[in-house]
């Protein structure tokens, strides 16, 4: 009897996974803010509001695999600057991970017995100014914006001096943050564009990162191919 051989994960396959990931992402981001109605008292305890904010939580955790499968598929050619880049980026993620489980989880269920407090902290996500204090939410929600901004411009001028990804969504990745900064400072149905940019550019990066793997798949099989020959000759 032979031993049975385990399933085999191997780099490529999981790159592949993580090229998949980053796609999905970006259209979720995209189709989350088409249509989201305005984040307040009455929209909050909503099944639309709660879904949607579900929705983005699973958005920024297939972020968070998409862009390390990017660092990780080029690690030699990021350099210093990938890795800061996305390990800002990464933590930024991380952030609006948690910040969007709280809007989906933590503030509908408060929302009747402390309205004031949960209309400072939707006012404050909006980009807005709070009259009161929500406590140490207030410098985390800085530090998500921070994060998410100058990581993506990070990050995205790593990928484009990398020249391996495609190089218009690694622009577009540096590019949206900027564009993003600008976007804070308007009302909320302009504040919602802030995901076009960077929803745009991680399905163009995932998609050239698929590419890249199965281009470096045909590449090995066709050189598998040829040891054969390369044998017989000798």
């Amino acid at each position: 009897m032979y031993p049975e051989r385990g399933t085999t994960v191997s780099p490529s396959l999981l790159i592949r996974a993580a090229a998949v990931a980053a796609v999905a992402a970006g259209a979720l981001f995209i189709g989350i803010q088409i249509g989201h109605p305005p984040l307040d008292l009455t929209t909050i305890t909503t099944t639309e509001v709660a879904v949607r904010n579900s929705l983005k939580v699973l958005m920024a955790a297939l972020a968070l695999a998409g862009i390390t499968g990017m660092y990780l598929s080029q690690i030699r050619r990021n350099g210093v600057l990938g890795l800061v880049g996305y390990l800002i980026l990464a933590a930024g993620y991380l952030l609006i991970m948690s910040s969007t489980f709280g809007l989906a989880y933590v503030l509908p269920s408060i929302a009747e017995t402390d309205p004031s407090y949960v209309s400072d902290v939707l006012t404050t996500v909006t980009s807005g100014t709070a009259t009161g204090d929500i406590g140490v939410l207030g410098p985390l929600l800085q530090a998500q914006a921070v994060c998410y901004l100058a990581g993506g411009l990070l990050f995205g001028v790593a990928l484009y001096r990398a020249h391996v990804l495609t190089r218009w969504a690694a622009a577009l990745l540096a590019v949206g943050g900027l564009v993003s900064a600008l976007l804070t400072v308007l009302p909320d149905a302009f504040y919602r564009l802030i995901a076009f940019p960077n929803g745009i550019a991680l399905i163009g990066l995932g998609y050239s990162l698929w590419l890249s793997q199965r281009r470096a798949g045909d590449r090995t099989a066709a050189a598998a191919e040829s040891r054969p020959e390369r044998t017989a000759v000798r």
